[in-house]
């Protein structure tokens, strides 16, 4: 009852925002409220707390521990109640309702995330979709808006293994890793290749730390062979696909990717693939309760990859 009575929500969310953002006045500004109201909501807090939250330095504050557990367990009291009314928002206004979702680059120029995006609202036209470009980089912090809860899904490679016990991944399938070229490059027309005919020519990879480049660099690898270098690096797919087409380049991108655009850039995978593929998975938090709108899209998640896996 002490809590009910004590705690404001706006109080919380208030917190929360000068955590992230480091400083009262800033806080102030992006919530349209005065500062003296900021300070005012932190101390009604930190009394009913019992103990201080904020830390003054001259750059700004900084949670205290307790601080930080209140902003933890802060967040996902705000997320719950926010969970509840997309939950009745989606029962009483005729299925319509959100998802947020994120999604490596690869995913969406691929056209993995547009497929099932057709195939949700085609069933369910009043859901609204909202895509996030995160990133499979080994060393990414993408699961920060997903343990936020900025996020209620990630399409995505893999986890971090110091986060798993945070999530519930799903395996939804192995993606084949083609080496892909324009079909006006010269080795296009050639019907046998060797990996030892690739070492001289110009690549365009991501960067280092890629899952796709490091696979590839592995072919080489095992093989004995020089690791080829990027003569382009860049995480963009679109860039990528443009630049195929002077007939120049190699790359490797996914049979998926390569299925989507391969008329759309001329594209022509080589008769050649890499031994190790690369997993999809989607990932939620285990103890984050869903929603009818996420359920729906999992559901078109799978039927996708369903027929993808048949089509092969």
């Amino acid at each position: 009852m002490r809590l009910g009575r004590s705690l404001k929500l706006r109080d919380l969310h208030t917190l929360t925002v000068v955590a992230e953002l480091g400083s009262m006045a800033k806080a102030a500004a992006f919530l349209s409220i005065t500062q003296p109201a900021v300070s005012q909501a932190i101390a009604d807090l930190e009394r009913f707390a019992g103990v201080r939250l904020l830390d003054r330095n001259p750059r700004g504050v900084v949670l205290t521990v307790a601080g930080e557990a209140m902003v933890a367990r802060g967040r996902q009291a705000l997320d719950t109640l926010d969970l509840g009314m997309r939950d009745i928002a989606f029962l009483t206004d005729g299925g319509r309702g959100v998802v947020r979702v994120g999604a490596d680059m690869a995913f969406i120029a691929g056209g993995l995330m547009a497929d099932i995006i057709i195939h949700l609202r085609s069933r369910h036209p009043g859901i609204s979709v909202h895509v996030f470009e995160t990133s499979t980089r080994v060393s990414a912090p993408e699961y920060r808006e997903l343990l936020e809860r900025g996020i209620d899904v990630l399409l995505g490679r893999r986890s971090h293994g110091n986060i798993d016990s945070e999530l519930l991944v799903e395996h939804l399938m192995e993606e084949k890793l083609k080496v892909v070229t324009s079909s006006t490059h010269p080795l296009a027309a050639r019907k046998r290749i060797d990996w030892a005919d690739l070492t001289g020519e110009s690549w365009i990879l991501a960067a280092t730390d890629s899952m796709a480049r490091i696979t590839l660099e592995d072919e080489f690898r095992q093989r004995g062979l020089k690791v080829p270098d990027a003569a382009i690096a860049t995480y963009s797919m679109q860039l990528r696909q443009q630049l195929l087409t002077t007939g120049e380049y190699l790359t490797v991108m996914t049979e998926y990717s390569f299925r989507h655009g391969a008329d759309r850039w001329g594209l022509h995978a080589l008769p050649l693939e890499c031994s190790q593929r690369l997993p999809v998975v989607i990932q939620r938090l285990k103890h984050r309760a869903s929603t009818p709108v996420v359920e729906r899209f999992l559901r078109s998640a799978r039927a996708v990859i369903l027929e993808t896996v048949r089509k092969r």
